[in-house]
């Protein structure tokens, strides 16, 4: 018998300063049973990052992620269809993204965990053509402390200023620099 995702519920505050975005939203995320809470947390801190400050042409949409190899972890699809963002969380293969990069107007990688800078060493040269591509890498000991923040209903403050971020859940915060890989 197959394993059921796990239903999490987010409430998040959410003050984008370098955007002059500021918005409260609830969401509903799925965690696929071979999922940790790093890789989950790590999906909705990408969603606070991509969000559109206003939803005129579309709003960011989680995808099927690991249960569905055609689908990134978040996408935008504008209104009148065409594929405007794909967001990728993790390790992505560089025939993904030149995959994705095809597809979509704009290709965002959250790269995290100890390994990140193997992973990135070993596809840099295969991604460099991709103009479209952005990767960004969170440090594994941020990414970790963001995981601790998981519950089955949450309640999150993200603050976002000089592209840093403060993340909170009114007992804990934890403070995430994300650092630019490419371009």
């Amino acid at each position: 018998m197959a394993l059921k995702s796990t239903i999490f519920k987010a409430t998040l505050q959410i003050a984008d300063m370098d955007r002059a975005h500021y918005a409260t939203q609830s969401l509903t995320l799925a965690r696929h049973p071979s999922e940790t809470d790093e890789r989950l947390m790590m999906r909705l801190l990408a969603w606070s990052l991509q969000t559109p400050a206003d939803e005129d042409d579309g709003a960011l949409l989680f995808g099927r992620g690991i249960s569905d190899t055609d689908e990134p972890d978040l996408w935008h699809h504008s209104l009148d269809g065409r594929l405007r963002h794909w967001v990728e969380v993790g390790q992505p293969d560089d025939r993904r993204l030149a995959k994705a990069s095809g597809r979509a107007d704009r290709v965002t990688v959250y790269v995290y965990a100890a390994a990140a800078p193997i992973w990135w060493a070993a596809i840099k040269g295969k991604v460099a053509r991709l103009s479209n591509l952005e990767v960004w890498q969170v440090p594994a000991p941020q990414s970790q402390a963001l995981a601790a923040l998981a519950a089955r209903s949450m309640q999150l403050q993200v603050t976002i200023q000089d592209a840093q971020l403060w993340v909170g859940n009114g007992e804990h915060s934890v403070e995430i620099h994300p650092q630019r890989l490419f371009p």
